[in-house]
């Protein structure tokens, strides 16, 4: 009897544990179930934004120098425009983690996150030679862990002599080196919701550097963001200010572009220069418009300029009537 007795438990004992086993392979290994569980669950699903490449309308964005989690920009864009933005983009420095969660409040809240990626302290060239690849891994493992997309702007206006990275400090063999470098470790990490959007400032009389060597080439880039402002020296129209650069662009790419940022700086001419900006965007097919709406230096120089749409009624106006007028205002949540 002592015999059967336990037989009995240990038949007993085994069952539950089979139960056991088959409630944690079904529960995943949420409570840390260790390396061997792990390796029994699939790898969460990642966001794709392969259907996001090809947009169907004009978004309206805005941009500005705070996190993710100051909203007021974008409450205030809105009251101004009269219409929530489509775009929230930032600036992010070279080493700094990436925010997943205000990335996701911005997504929550209807807008695409658009971070600038800006290499203020460091060599392109180390770049490209591995030498910030600990930093990129991370970088790339958080953007990956984010459930959203975004569109990642590395190295803006490297065109620019103004900046570190521009064509008085750097090669443009080195920033189409670090650009392919940061992006082959990104797919090597399995990113898929990545937007990859080369942003040179458009070619005027500060910058005139060709384009086409500080190209990574199309299977490195998405989207073509331009960055343009309308002011006493250059902006007069988008004929002079935008459209010269489009057309050195599409000889060698025809990918959507993006004005990525851009503003129309207070004067006399503002109203008419909005309206000329919203109507030359919209003939030249862009897909959207990022308007810096803040007050700010001039590119290059050191001229404050007031670039916000409520400088007047007439431009706030303006900027409402044109932006409606030329179909600015498309949700990616949507398609």
């Amino acid at each position: 009897m002592a015999i059967a007795r336990r037989r009995s438990r240990l038949t007993v004992a085994a069952i539950l544990v089979a139960a056991v086993s088959l409630l944690v392979d079904a529960c995943g290994t949420g409570g840390g179930g260790g390396a061997e569980a792990g390796r029994t669950t699939a790898p969460a699903a990642r966001y794709e934004v392969s259907s996001m490449l090809e947009p169907s309308g004009r978004a309206l964005g805005v941009v500005d120098d705070k996190t993710p989690w100051q909203y007021g920009i974008v409450t205030t864009f809105a009251e101004e425009a009269g219409r929530t933005p489509d775009i929230r983009e930032y600036y992010s420095p070279w080493g700094e983690d990436f925010d997943g969660e205000g990335n996701a409040f911005l997504w929550k809240h209807g807008q695409l996150p658009m971070m600038a990626l800006v290499p203020s302290d460091t060599s392109l060239a180390d770049i490209a030679k591995g030498e910030d690849d600990a930093y990129i891994r991370r970088l790339a493992d958080q953007i990956a862990a984010y459930d959203g997309p975004l569109a990642l702007s590395f190295a803006g206006e490297m065109n620019g002599p103004w900046n570190s990275w521009g064509p008085e400090h750097t090669e443009p063999a080195d920033f189409v080196a670090s650009w392919k470098h940061v992006h082959d470790i990104f797919a090597e990490r399995g990113v898929t919701n990545v937007i990859w959007v080369w942003t040179p400032h458009v070619v005027d009389s500060g910058t005139t550097a060709a384009l086409r060597p500080y190209y990574p080439g199309n299977a490195y880039v998405d989207w073509v963001g331009l960055i343009g402002y309308y002011g006493p020296i250059d902006g007069v129209a988008f004929s002079s200010l935008f459209t010269p650069t489009m057309r050195q662009i599409a000889d060698f790419s025809d990918k959507p572009v993006l004005i990525a940022e851009t503003g129309v700086a207070q004067s006399d001419q503002k109203e008419a220069h909005i309206r000329d900006l919203f109507r030359g965007a919209a003939k030249a097919g862009v897909i959207g418009l990022v308007w810096y709406d803040q007050r700010k230096d001039w590119p290059g120089g050191k001229q404050l300029m007031d670039w916000r749409i409520s400088t007047s009624v007439g431009a706030r106006a303006a900027f409402q009537v044109e932006s409606g007028r030329g179909g600015f205002g498309h949700s990616f949540k949507t398609g």
